[in-house]
């Protein structure tokens, strides 16, 4: 009930269940973002709710959370059976969000880099802002007009979210989009 609260509040939605049939159920009724599992339930346990969904679904995040199985060999085995983490009760609530936030982040398919956005025309004028070259330079190095190097950059500064060159230079040092290192 704590942990339902805890989560509601930090804005997840909840699928609460009392066995571990249900939890088998639900998980892949729902889809759920993480699975968190206490030991002993109604009929299977979490244990084997771990092992079924790990051979059902590799990629969910699951988090053992109990008050009964407390010691370091139970820590041990939930993390053997393939949980990604092991929470004893009483936990912080801060503590608890925090993990939990970081399973669902790592476990949600990356966003597309800034360097995917950029065409290959753009990566490289930009690499040429970065050493440092104005933009009649680009054009003369790239043998186009210096309209279009304008439009380019145009494109890399709303692509990155910046208002400047010089932010642009900074994003690219930031994010690793050149080849020189700062």
């Amino acid at each position: 009930a704590q942990l339902a609260r805890v989560l509601q509040r930090a804005g997840y939605e909840i699928v609460q269940v009392a066995s571990g049939e249900e939890a088998l159920e639900a998980v892949l009724q729902t889809n759920p973002s993480i699975v968190l599992l206490e030991i002993p339930l109604g009929g299977l346990s979490g244990y084997e709710v771990c092992r079924a969904l790990r051979e059902e679904i590799r990629d969910i995040p699951v988090v053992f959370v109990s008050a009964a199985r407390t010691e370091s060999y139970d820590r041990v085995a939930g993390l053997l059976v393939g949980a990604d983490d092991y929470i004893v009760k009483p936990f912080s609530p801060d503590e608890l969000l925090t993990r939990v936030r970081h399973l669902v982040r790592r476990s949600q398919p990356p966003m597309p880099s800034i360097a995917a956005k950029l065409t290959k025309r753009e990566r490289e004028v930009l690499q040429l802002l970065v050493d440092g070259l104005r933009q009649d330079d680009i054009a003369k190095r790239l043998f186009i007009s210096r309209k279009t190097v304008g439009t380019h950059v145009a494109n890399i500064m709303r692509k990155l979210g910046v208002r400047t060159q010089a932010q642009a230079v900074a994003a690219a040092y930031r994010d690793e989009l050149t080849d020189v290192a700062p």
